[in-house]
């Protein structure tokens, strides 16, 4: 017989550093599940659309600034670089309150100009003279 000893078994190699379940590091570039990071696109539609409702044009570019930034949040994302997408979904959500808060003035100036400024009545009087044809 021989005196070799027999081949031991192999073993895996170690899990990398930081990962406990042993899953494979994301390589630099690879794409980022879109969940990961917040885009608050339907935020700045939804403030965007009321600010055209409510008549605060005013508050429509900063919403269009909002969407533009939170539609950039998944294309980074999908391009792997998660610290541009953290930084387009934080200068959305800036400009998404913004909007809000454009929004609101506007809501606040349209009840007022048509409870205390007098507005009903301006209506009223344009909704007759356009029925009698003046």
């Amino acid at each position: 017989m021989s005196s070799i000893p027999p081949v031991p078994p192999s073993t895996p190699p170690p899990p990398p550093p930081g990962d406990p379940y042993g899953a494979p590091a994301a390589m630099p570039g690879a794409p980022i599940a879109p969940g990961t990071v917040p885009n608050y696109l339907a935020w700045a539609i939804i403030a965007t659309v009321l600010s055209l409702c409510l008549c605060c044009v005013i508050g429509t570019i900063p919403g269009i600034v909002a969407i533009v930034f939170a539609a950039k949040v998944n294309t980074l994302l999908g391009q792997g670089d998660l610290a541009g997408a953290q930084r387009a979904s934080n200068t959305a959500k800036v400009w998404c309150w913004v909007t809000t808060g454009l929004c609101i003035v506007g809501l606040l100036w349209t009840v007022y100009s048509l409870t205390l400024g007098g507005g009903i009545e301006q209506y009223r009087m344009m909704f007759e003279q356009m029925q009698s044809g003046v």
